[in-house]
């Protein structure tokens, strides 16, 4: 028995596969989907998502936080993006690489908001004269 396992990011779909196992992390932990598993539905958190093929073939996705769906012999996971490999410790080294990517063009995105706003009090300061009271 198996399982179609589908991987959808907001632009694309990034997965779509016949497995045997899923194993997941929800709010409350970690679980296993096989294809009998009751229909549920549950919130994702970020973590690795581990799958298996019909050759016995583990392989994993990073995922972001996401719903997971489950209904008769399909599994879809919505989330905003997913990051797979075979091997857990190459797949760890490009989830670390895409963090720290993420992290520097969140504080690039922090700065120039920071000087927006600097620039919109300065622009307002100059237009009130400094009294902080709009003009009539």
């Amino acid at each position: 028995m198996t399982i179609n396992l589908k991987i959808l990011l907001p632009n694309e779909i990034f997965l779509d596969r016949i497995v045997t196992k899923i194993n997941a992390e929800a709010d409350n932990g970690s679980f296993g989907i096989l294809p009998n598993h009751i229909d549920f539905v549950t919130a994702l958190v970020p973590g690795i998502l581990a799958y298996e093929d019909r050759s016995g073939d583990e392989s994993f996705i990073a995922v972001d936080e996401g719903i997971l769906v489950k209904c008769d012999r399909e599994v879809l996971i919505s989330t905003g993006a997913a990051i797979g490999d075979r091997d857990l410790e190459s797949l760890d080294r490009t989830v670390e690489e895409q963090f720290k990517r993420s992290d520097d063009r969140e504080k690039q995105t922090r700065s120039a908001l920071a000087k927006l706003q600097v620039g919109f009090v300065r622009g307002f300061v100059e237009l009130t004269g400094g009294t902080g009271e709009t003009p009539q």
